[in-house]
């Protein structure tokens, strides 16, 4: 199971474009994944035929750990051999008892499947949950690369021993304080999306000190500049631009004089980016995805309106590439086309700044000393306080003002 975006722990595998028997080629799409993010194709490396195929479409494994089998051409089947993996899961649930009070005496069998001369060898996940779980590794057998063991094979581990699930009853226990189910009430699976999208917020609203700076502006020239711009493109036979496109544009020219909103914070280091790279939220059937813009305050107002346009799409159909979802220096969220006044966003971690943005909306107001209609849209930005101090997130939405204000000058 290949590592296809940043956040990913384990994939699901949606469809198999190979079938056993099928000759394969580099660059030939094998497998189809569904990550926390998108449903991504993966390609073949080398020559050969595939000859088994390991995980089921449907069925969900571990970063690392074999999903098929591929042979040379011409290599008989049989060398099914590598299958040893599955009856060593049998074995171990008869032999569960000499696990736990001889450790010493349990690697004897396991040297056997390991490559390096007894040498064990783990991925750091693994490494944590055996440690969690108070599971010997010498007594685990390997399914990974090289006999590798990874953390499908401590959780096989964990099952068949009955001092470990022993140990842990109590937190099994904490679900009945989960609600009733009625019968009229539905259990929806949790995605790999929603997951990741669960952890991934929880951990920066835990991590994170988030503070607000929020500020109304006049929105009349945002809108007028659109007009006119659109006016133009129709034309032409162009497609039209979004207030949100004008927006990121305006964000990506104000961040290039902000470098310390442009930044990531780390445990021993805080990074300042020196390229601006614009993540856009797009809400889709499965969840909030964010591809990025990279380098947008190099980029004119069409360009970025035409890449939104096409990395939104993608997004809903889930087919955006890794590059296109990882990098991001600063997010916009705008739920302006819901109709929503105002709101606040989740930092999106490692960023230090998120800026979400409301509807244009009329309202009574005061124009050149009288009483009129005026357009009006306001933007708050979510800050990491351990990155950046209050003047300069409201230095940062200031000078974001003033551009949306006089909006020719992102586009100059």
């Amino acid at each position: 199971m290949p590592r296809l975006s940043d956040t990913m722990e384990e994939g699901v595998v949606a469809a198999w474009r190979k079938q056993v028997g099928d000759e394969i080629h580099p660059g030939d799409v094998l497998v189809e994944i569904e990550t926390d993010k998108a449903v991504m194709e993966h390609e073949a490396y080398e020559d050969g035929v595939l000859a088994e195929i390991l995980v089921k479409e449907g069925d969900t494994a571990p970063i690392g750990a074999p999903i098929a089998r591929l042979a040379v051409a011409g290599e008989p089947t049989p060398a099914a051999a590598p299958a040893a993996p599955a009856p060593v899961a049998e074995p171990a649930k008869a032999e569960p008892a000499p696990a736990a009070p001889a450790p010493a005496a349990a690697p004897a069998p396991a040297p056997v499947t390991r490559p390096d001369g007894g040498r064990i060898l783990s991925s750091p996940l693994a490494r944590r949950d055996a440690r969690e779980q108070g599971i010997d590794l010498a007594t685990v057998a390997g399914s990974g690369p090289g006999g590798r063991i990874i953390r499908a094979d401590v959780a096989k581990a964990a099952s068949a021993a009955p001092a470990a699930p022993v140990s842990t009853p109590a937190q099994p226990a904490a679900a009945a304080v989960a609600p009733e189910v009625a019968e009229t009430d539905e259990l929806i699976p949790l995605s790999s999306i929603r997951k990741t999208i669960a952890r991934r917020l929880t951990e920066s609203m835990q991590s994170s000190p988030h503070f607000y700076v929020t500020k109304t502006i006049d929105a009349g020239p945002l809108s007028q500049l659109r007009a006119q711009l659109n006016e133009r493109l129709v034309a032409a036979d162009k497609k039209k631009v979004s207030v949100n496109d004008i927006i990121v544009r305006a964000v990506a020219v104000v961040l290039r004089d902000h470098p310390v909103v442009n930044s990531s914070f780390t445990p021993e280091a805080i990074v300042r980016h020196g390229r601006v790279h614009v993540g856009i939220a797009v809400a889709t059937e499965t969840g909030l995805v964010v591809p990025v813009i990279r380098d947008a305050d190099t980029k004119s107002l069409t360009s970025i309106s035409a890449e939104t346009r096409a990395l939104a799409g993608k997004a809903r159909d889930r087919k955006l590439g890794l590059d296109e979802m990882t990098g991001g220096t600063f997010t916009v969220s705008n739920l302006g086309m819901y109709g929503i006044d105002h709101f606040t966003a989740v930092i999106n971690p490692p960023e230090a700044a998120i800026l979400a943005v409301g509807a244009v909306r009329s309202e009574a107001g005061v124009k050149d000393g009288e009483l009129a209609v005026v357009q009006k849209m306001t933007m708050t930005l979510s800050s990491d306080h351990r990155v950046i101090d209050g003047a300069q997130a409201a230095e940062f939405v200031r000078d974001l003002a003033t551009v949306l204000e006089d909006p020719w000058l992102a586009i100059a």
